[in-house]
């Protein structure tokens, strides 16, 4: 039978938009659209880098909850309000990712607000952390 399993962290908008910030189906785990607000403190960090600092604990600490990590992370979708600040954020993504390589989308799209000047979601497979890895490069 299908196991279904929805996490909610505490904030309003979860709760306000009905939404769960991770849902997992089976070994499928697919992670809402995450900002840099601390959770603790429910401060968002003026930097951008310091938000997606924050966006990726925000991600760890999910992923955590249901026996995954980033390195299940297979698809992740990056939102980043400012086409300036890519290259910036795009060196804190592939610290983070570096090994792991996920399919990857970047984007600038308005996003909730002003004060988010990053966001990420993911998808992820419980276990593909150790899973076996063919890499095929073309070109170079």
């Amino acid at each position: 039978m299908m196991q279904i399993t929805k996490l909610k962290t505490g904030s309003t908008f979860e709760d306000m938009a009905s939404y769960s910030r991770l849902v997992v189906v089976d070994d499928w785990i697919y992670v809402s659209n995450t900002a840099g607000r601390n959770p603790q403190t429910q401060v968002i960090p003026e930097d951008v880098i310091d938000q997606a600092h924050q966006v990726f604990a925000n991600i760890e600490a999910a992923l955590a909850a249901v026996d995954a990590s980033l390195a299940d992370v297979i698809c992740s979708r990056v939102f980043i309000q400012d086409p300036s600040d890519v290259p910036r954020v795009m060196e804190v993504i592939g610290e983070k990712f570096r090994g792991i390589d996920p399919a990857t989308t970047v984007t600038c799209p308005p996003l909730g607000s002003t004060v988010y000047k990053v966001e990420l979601e993911v998808t992820a497979y419980r276990g593909a952390s150790s899973a076996h890895v063919s890499m095929i490069r073309l070109g170079q």
